[in-house]
């Protein structure tokens, strides 16, 4: 198998791992870095499958803005009487 074919293996693997971070992490700050990194997975497989213009957009707007927003978000909540123990 070419060098590329592994890759995309592999990011689907880092995809699916994240995926399941993101289900099953108690903190919501481990959930919101699941879901970032979960976007730069996906990232890297739209770059291999010829589409630069969606790998860019999903770390720019996925991997980046989003996550930024959600952190500020939870931080703002937990200013409110919220915990940072866990989600439930």
């Amino acid at each position: 198998m070419t060098g590329q074919v592994w890759f995309i293996i592999l990011s689907s693997i880092g995809l699916v791992v994240s995926s399941l971070g993101v289900l099953l992490a108690k903190r919501l700050i481990v959930v919101i870095l699941a879901l970032g990194l979960g976007s730069l997975f996906l990232s890297v497989v739209f770059f291999l499958f010829n589409a630069p213009f969606a790998a860019a957009f999903e770390v720019s707007v996925g991997a980046g803005l989003i996550s930024v927003l959600f952190v500020i978000a939870t931080s703002l909540s937990w200013g409110t009487g919220g915990s940072d123990k866990d989600v439930s």
